[in-house]
């Protein structure tokens, strides 16, 4: 290829669910972005966030270089949510993937979130298999949509997994998620504190504006993945749940602006500059994760720009290995 050839790969949606599957090199790839945030110089600028709420819409972008990677996307990720009325979906957006060392652009990844959706789970999938007991096997999830079937996808391959309790707003949709449920015995509870009575992890998956799960609903040994608080005004833990947990969470500047940590400390339950350790932190063992099976613990996910970093490189590999996807070239005269 000449210098004046600048070719990009363009890849659709139905191309990125074959070459990225949710599977166990996909939850490695995101593990290796939590231990670049802590070990690494990573550049994550905070999230950017458009809202249009005359079409109830709102657009992250968010982006980071991590050193390990040889490239880097940017993710630009709408959610519309009258779409469905017009018979469109809800969410989608892109990646795009720039060279590290030039800045060209390598690839387009027109994934309409699908992406986002693989490395949330996977996310899910780390912070168990870091924070949850060994011996872990009841899980309660909660809410009932696509990241809630994820989520235990991508458990099922870090965790043996014997028993699932589903608690959703529309009780319809859990009964649904527990007759799609497959090779597991799947339950459909009355409430949220039904649903944790008995879980040894608890997976928060909604966009809910209250509290979901209360310092009552805690027992010794409980670990809770919390990732629906993305936004300011989402929050599914309650306050007080922080003086009887671990709290974990993916990057402490970010939740303390829109994670579940935003509300304790808005409540005064927790001081503003209080210090947490990162799942990143955990995993090059630089912090403590759980020490003792009785422990509580909580990690708050709001998704990062390094995962999406990392997930997008993951497609742009195998891509270039499969031969798959569409090359534009670009040609411009020097």
């Amino acid at each position: 290829m000449s210098a004046s050839d600048r070719s990009t790969l363009l890849l659709s949606q139905a191309q990125l669910r074959k070459l990225v599957p949710l599977d166990l090199d996909a939850i490695a790839q995101v593990e290796a972005a939590f231990r670049s945030l802590a070990t690494e110089a990573v550049a994550m600028p905070p999230i950017l966030r458009l809202d249009i709420p005359e079409h109830a819409g709102e657009v992250d972008i968010k982006t980071a270089y991590l050193p390990r990677f040889p490239s880097f996307a940017i993710k630009v990720s709408p959610g519309f949510f009258n779409n469905p009325s017009l018979g469109l979906p809800s969410l989608n957006g892109l990646m795009l993937v720039l060279s590290a060392h030039t800045g060209l652009t390598e690839a387009v990844l027109l994934d309409n979130g699908y992406l986002t959706a693989v490395r949330t789970a996977a996310a899910g999938a780390v912070a168990a298999g870091w924070l949850a007991r060994r011996e872990a096997r009841r899980v309660a999830i909660i809410g009932a949509g696509e990241q809630a079937r994820l989520q235990l996808d991508a458990l099922r391959l870090v965790r043996d997994i014997e028993h699932v309790t589903i608690w959703a707003r529309e009780r319809d949709s859990a009964l649904r998620y527990a007759r799609e449920c497959t090779g597991l015995p799947c339950y459909v509870a009355d409430t949220v504190s039904d649903a944790l009575r008995q879980a040894d992890i608890a997976i928060t998956t909604t966009p809910s504006r209250e509290p979901l799960i209360h310092a009552r609903d805690l027992h010794p040994g409980l670990h809770i993945t919390a990732m629906g608080s993305d936004a300011e005004h989402k929050n599914e833990i309650a306050p007080e749940v922080f003086a009887e947990a671990l709290y974990v969470c993916d990057r402490l500047q970010q939740t303390r602006l829109l994670g579940e940590l935003h509300h304790a400390i808005a409540s005064g339950a927790v001081q503003a500059d209080a210090s947490f350790s990162e799942l990143g932190q955990v995993i090059a063992q630089q912090a403590p994760g759980r020490t003792s099976d009785e422990q509580i613990t909580l990690c708050d996910l709001t998704g990062t720009g390094a995962q999406d970093t990392a997930i997008a490189t993951l497609a742009l590999q195998r891509a270039r290995a499969a031969q798959a996807g569409t090359i534009f070239h670009n040609d411009v005269t020097l």
